[in-house]
Protein backbone atom coordinates (compact mmCIF):
# COMPACT_ATOMS: atom_id res chain seq x y z
CA UNK A 1 0.00 0.00 0.00
CA UNK A 2 1.08 3.34 -1.05
CA UNK A 3 1.74 6.14 1.66
CA UNK A 4 -0.31 8.82 1.97
CA UNK A 5 0.83 12.57 1.30
CA UNK A 6 3.20 13.89 3.94
CA UNK A 7 5.28 16.82 4.78
CA UNK A 8 9.01 15.93 5.35
CA UNK A 9 11.40 17.79 7.01
CA UNK A 10 15.65 17.16 7.77
CA UNK A 11 16.68 19.14 10.05
CA UNK A 12 20.08 20.29 10.65
CA UNK A 13 20.42 19.94 14.56
CA UNK A 14 18.74 18.34 17.48
CA UNK A 15 17.32 21.74 18.51
CA UNK A 16 15.51 22.40 14.55
CA UNK A 17 14.20 18.26 15.29
CA UNK A 18 12.69 19.80 18.46
CA UNK A 19 11.57 22.73 17.17
CA UNK A 20 9.56 20.95 14.23
CA UNK A 21 8.43 18.46 16.68
CA UNK A 22 7.14 20.69 18.93
CA UNK A 23 6.00 23.09 16.01
CA UNK A 24 3.67 20.64 14.68
CA UNK A 25 0.70 18.56 16.27
CA UNK A 26 0.88 14.93 15.09
CA UNK A 27 4.78 15.38 13.96
CA UNK A 28 6.57 12.16 14.33
CA UNK A 29 10.51 11.39 14.46
CA UNK A 30 11.81 9.28 12.01
CA UNK A 31 14.92 6.98 12.73
CA UNK A 32 15.35 3.77 10.77
CA UNK A 33 11.57 3.50 9.24
CA UNK A 34 11.55 0.14 10.07
CA UNK A 35 8.52 0.13 12.43
CA UNK A 36 6.92 3.57 10.97
CA UNK A 37 7.07 3.55 7.66
CA UNK A 38 5.52 0.28 7.69
CA UNK A 39 3.09 1.36 9.93
CA UNK A 40 2.07 3.91 7.99
CA UNK A 41 1.90 2.36 4.71
CA UNK A 42 -1.24 -0.09 6.72
CA UNK A 43 -2.61 3.36 7.35
CA UNK A 44 -2.30 2.44 10.91
CA UNK A 45 -0.65 6.06 11.57
CA UNK A 46 -1.15 9.28 9.69
CA UNK A 47 1.40 11.78 10.93
CA UNK A 48 1.20 14.99 9.31
CA UNK A 49 5.17 15.84 9.53
CA UNK A 50 8.05 13.56 9.18
CA UNK A 51 11.54 14.97 10.91
CA UNK A 52 14.15 12.67 9.88
CA UNK A 53 16.98 12.70 12.33
CA UNK A 54 18.83 10.75 10.24
CA UNK A 55 21.26 13.63 9.28
CA UNK A 56 22.01 14.39 12.74
CA UNK A 57 25.69 12.98 13.49
CA UNK A 58 25.35 14.40 17.05
CA UNK A 59 23.12 11.35 17.73
CA UNK A 60 25.06 8.76 16.31
CA UNK A 61 27.64 8.41 18.45
CA UNK A 62 29.00 5.55 21.11
CA UNK A 63 31.10 7.41 23.86
CA UNK A 64 32.49 7.39 27.58
CA UNK A 65 31.04 10.43 29.10
CA UNK A 66 33.26 12.76 31.07
CA UNK A 67 31.79 11.14 34.20
CA UNK A 68 32.41 7.65 32.87
CA UNK A 69 28.90 6.15 31.23
CA UNK A 70 28.67 4.89 28.62
CA UNK A 71 26.75 6.65 26.07
CA UNK A 72 24.62 5.44 22.81
CA UNK A 73 23.61 8.05 20.85
CA UNK A 74 19.60 6.94 19.95
CA UNK A 75 20.69 7.41 16.19
CA UNK A 76 23.41 4.77 16.74
CA UNK A 77 22.00 1.55 14.75
CA UNK A 78 22.83 -1.69 16.03
CA UNK A 79 25.57 -2.22 13.66
CA UNK A 80 27.31 0.28 15.03
CA UNK A 81 27.06 -0.72 18.76
CA UNK A 82 27.61 -4.59 17.45
CA UNK A 83 31.34 -2.81 16.10
CA UNK A 84 31.94 -0.26 18.66
CA UNK A 85 35.20 -0.56 21.23
CA UNK A 86 33.33 1.23 23.92
CA UNK A 87 30.64 -1.20 24.39
CA UNK A 88 32.83 -4.39 24.08
CA UNK A 89 34.77 -2.70 27.28
CA UNK A 90 31.69 -1.44 29.04
CA UNK A 91 28.83 -3.53 28.83
CA UNK A 92 29.24 -6.14 25.70
CA UNK A 93 25.55 -7.99 26.14
CA UNK A 94 24.40 -4.91 24.81
CA UNK A 95 26.59 -6.02 21.10
CA UNK A 96 25.87 -10.05 22.24
CA UNK A 97 21.86 -9.09 22.05
CA UNK A 98 21.61 -6.38 18.95
CA UNK A 99 23.69 -8.80 17.30
CA UNK A 100 20.63 -11.18 17.30
CA UNK A 101 17.83 -8.30 15.48
CA UNK A 102 16.84 -9.83 12.22
CA UNK A 103 19.18 -9.73 9.27
CA UNK A 104 22.32 -7.67 8.21
CA UNK A 105 20.13 -4.86 6.48
CA UNK A 106 17.63 -4.58 9.31
CA UNK A 107 20.68 -4.18 11.87
CA UNK A 108 22.88 -1.77 9.29
CA UNK A 109 19.15 1.23 9.48
CA UNK A 110 17.28 0.23 12.90
CA UNK A 111 18.59 2.00 15.52
CA UNK A 112 18.88 1.83 19.56
CA UNK A 113 16.90 5.08 19.63
CA UNK A 114 14.34 3.49 17.51
CA UNK A 115 14.08 -0.16 19.07
CA UNK A 116 12.99 1.53 22.80
CA UNK A 117 10.40 4.85 21.55
CA UNK A 118 8.62 2.06 19.56
CA UNK A 119 8.10 0.40 23.05
CA UNK A 120 7.24 -2.91 21.21
CA UNK A 121 6.58 -5.54 24.30
CA UNK A 122 8.54 -8.18 22.37
CA UNK A 123 11.61 -5.81 21.50
CA UNK A 124 15.10 -6.30 22.10
CA UNK A 125 16.18 -3.90 24.46
CA UNK A 126 13.54 -2.64 27.02
CA UNK A 127 14.39 -5.34 29.37
CA UNK A 128 17.69 -5.34 29.02
CA UNK A 129 18.03 -1.81 29.50
CA UNK A 130 16.17 -2.17 32.32
CA UNK A 131 18.08 -4.15 34.07
CA UNK A 132 21.47 -2.70 33.29
CA UNK A 133 19.87 0.33 35.05
CA UNK A 134 19.64 2.52 32.53
CA UNK A 135 19.04 6.61 31.99
CA UNK A 136 17.25 7.72 28.87
CA UNK A 137 18.08 12.00 28.43
CA UNK A 138 15.03 13.40 26.32
CA UNK A 139 15.32 16.80 25.15
CA UNK A 140 11.94 19.21 24.56
CA UNK A 141 11.57 23.02 24.40
CA UNK A 142 12.72 23.53 27.84
CA UNK A 143 15.51 21.44 28.05
CA UNK A 144 17.10 18.30 28.66
CA UNK A 145 15.34 16.07 31.70
CA UNK A 146 16.80 12.26 32.32
CA UNK A 147 14.35 9.51 32.92
CA UNK A 148 15.17 5.97 34.85
CA UNK A 149 14.71 2.98 32.42
CA UNK A 150 12.18 1.73 34.48
CA UNK A 151 9.65 4.78 34.17
CA UNK A 152 10.79 5.53 30.47
CA UNK A 153 8.53 2.68 29.59
CA UNK A 154 4.84 3.51 29.82
CA UNK A 155 2.54 0.79 27.87
CA UNK A 156 2.55 -0.79 24.29
CA UNK A 157 4.23 1.56 21.98
CA UNK A 158 4.03 4.58 24.80
CA UNK A 159 6.99 5.72 26.52
CA UNK A 160 7.93 9.04 28.67
CA UNK A 161 9.05 10.63 25.49
CA UNK A 162 5.62 13.34 25.05
CA UNK A 163 5.05 15.71 22.28
CA UNK A 164 7.18 17.78 21.21
CA UNK A 165 10.04 15.77 22.53
CA UNK A 166 13.16 13.53 21.20
CA UNK A 167 15.21 11.08 22.44
CA UNK A 168 18.66 11.99 22.30
CA UNK A 169 20.90 9.26 24.31
CA UNK A 170 20.92 6.46 26.15
CA UNK A 171 23.16 5.97 29.23
CA UNK A 172 24.80 3.04 31.06
CA UNK A 173 27.39 2.27 33.48
CA UNK A 174 30.18 -0.08 33.13
CA UNK A 175 30.05 -3.84 34.57
CA UNK A 176 32.61 -2.89 36.60
CA UNK A 177 32.84 -6.53 37.22
CA UNK A 178 29.18 -7.07 37.23
CA UNK A 179 28.31 -10.27 34.76
CA UNK A 180 25.13 -9.34 32.48
CA UNK A 181 22.48 -12.09 31.30
CA UNK A 182 19.91 -12.87 28.64
CA UNK A 183 17.69 -15.41 27.33
CA UNK A 184 14.74 -15.77 25.82
CA UNK A 185 12.64 -18.12 23.04
CA UNK A 186 12.00 -16.83 19.99
CA UNK A 187 9.69 -17.80 16.71
CA UNK A 188 12.57 -18.70 14.64
CA UNK A 189 16.51 -17.51 14.83
CA UNK A 190 15.59 -13.87 14.61
CA UNK A 191 11.98 -13.73 14.82
CA UNK A 192 9.40 -12.30 17.78
CA UNK A 193 10.45 -13.57 21.24
CA UNK A 194 7.51 -15.29 23.29
CA UNK A 195 9.02 -14.46 26.35
CA UNK A 196 12.60 -13.57 27.55
CA UNK A 197 14.22 -12.08 30.85
CA UNK A 198 17.66 -9.83 31.18
CA UNK A 199 20.11 -9.96 34.43
CA UNK A 200 22.51 -8.15 35.83
CA UNK A 201 24.50 -9.59 38.90
CA UNK A 202 27.03 -7.53 40.33
CA UNK A 203 30.09 -8.61 42.55
CA UNK A 204 28.86 -7.71 46.18
CA UNK A 205 25.63 -10.13 44.99
CA UNK A 206 23.21 -7.63 44.14
CA UNK A 207 20.95 -8.20 41.11
CA UNK A 208 18.50 -7.23 38.88
CA UNK A 209 16.29 -9.38 36.87
CA UNK A 210 13.87 -8.12 34.17
CA UNK A 211 11.29 -10.09 31.85
CA UNK A 212 9.86 -9.06 28.59
CA UNK A 213 6.72 -10.34 26.68
CA UNK A 214 4.80 -11.05 29.93
CA UNK A 215 3.45 -7.57 30.02
CA UNK A 216 2.69 -4.31 28.16
CA UNK A 217 6.13 -3.04 30.00
CA UNK A 218 9.25 -4.66 31.19
CA UNK A 219 8.88 -6.71 34.67
CA UNK A 220 11.16 -6.89 37.38
CA UNK A 221 10.73 -9.58 38.66
CA UNK A 222 11.67 -8.24 42.94
CA UNK A 223 10.30 -11.16 44.27
CA UNK A 224 13.61 -13.70 42.92
CA UNK A 225 15.49 -10.62 43.62
CA UNK A 226 14.87 -10.77 47.16
CA UNK A 227 15.70 -14.43 47.40
CA UNK A 228 18.63 -14.38 45.47
CA UNK A 229 20.12 -11.91 47.94
CA UNK A 230 22.99 -13.34 49.32
CA UNK A 231 22.81 -16.20 47.11
CA UNK A 232 25.66 -18.07 45.82
CA UNK A 233 24.03 -18.64 42.38
CA UNK A 234 24.35 -22.01 42.21
CA UNK A 235 22.11 -23.47 39.70
CA UNK A 236 19.72 -25.17 42.24
CA UNK A 237 19.36 -21.55 44.41
CA UNK A 238 18.65 -19.88 41.08
CA UNK A 239 16.20 -22.26 40.66
CA UNK A 240 14.71 -22.42 43.84
CA UNK A 241 14.40 -18.10 43.62
CA UNK A 242 12.96 -18.31 39.97
CA UNK A 243 9.96 -21.15 41.12
CA UNK A 244 6.71 -20.02 41.09
CA UNK A 245 7.92 -16.48 39.02
CA UNK A 246 5.12 -17.41 36.22
CA UNK A 247 2.44 -17.44 38.60
CA UNK A 248 2.51 -14.14 39.30
CA UNK A 249 2.61 -12.59 35.65
CA UNK A 250 -0.33 -12.31 33.50
CA UNK A 251 0.95 -12.24 29.54
CA UNK A 252 -1.14 -12.58 27.23
CA UNK A 253 -1.71 -15.50 24.73
CA UNK A 254 -2.25 -15.40 21.25
CA UNK A 255 -1.85 -17.77 17.82
CA UNK A 256 2.25 -18.39 18.75
CA UNK A 257 1.51 -19.48 22.51
CA UNK A 258 -0.75 -19.57 25.80
CA UNK A 259 -0.64 -17.46 28.59
CA UNK A 260 0.71 -20.21 30.45
CA UNK A 261 3.23 -21.36 28.14
CA UNK A 262 4.65 -17.89 28.34
CA UNK A 263 4.95 -18.42 31.94
CA UNK A 264 6.26 -21.40 31.54
CA UNK A 265 8.89 -19.83 29.08
CA UNK A 266 9.75 -16.80 31.34
CA UNK A 267 10.80 -18.84 34.27
CA UNK A 268 13.17 -20.85 31.88
CA UNK A 269 14.22 -17.57 30.47
CA UNK A 270 14.39 -16.10 33.88
CA UNK A 271 16.89 -19.04 35.11
CA UNK A 272 19.20 -19.00 31.90
CA UNK A 273 19.87 -15.46 32.49
CA UNK A 274 20.91 -15.36 36.19
CA UNK A 275 22.86 -17.98 35.74
CA UNK A 276 24.69 -16.64 32.64
CA UNK A 277 24.90 -13.19 34.43
CA UNK A 278 26.17 -14.89 37.92
CA UNK A 279 29.12 -16.64 35.61
CA UNK A 280 30.46 -13.80 33.56
CA UNK A 281 30.69 -11.82 36.98
CA UNK A 282 32.45 -14.59 38.41
CA UNK A 283 35.01 -14.59 35.45
CA UNK A 284 35.38 -10.75 35.41
CA UNK A 285 36.45 -10.81 39.30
Amino acid sequence: MLLREVEYARPASVEEAVALLAGHEGARALAGGQTLVNVMKARAAAPEVLVDLNGLDELRTIRFSEDGMLELGAMATYAQVIASSEVDVARPILAEVVATIGDVQIRNRGTVGGNVCVADPTNHLPPLLVALDARFTIRGAGGERTVAAEDFFLGVYLTAVGEGELLTRISVSPASGAGDGYAGVTLGRHGTYLANAAASVGLDGSVRVVLGCVDAVPVRARQVEERLAGSDFSEEAVRAAVEGLGATLDPPSDVHGSADYRRSLAEVAAVRAVLEAASRRKEAA
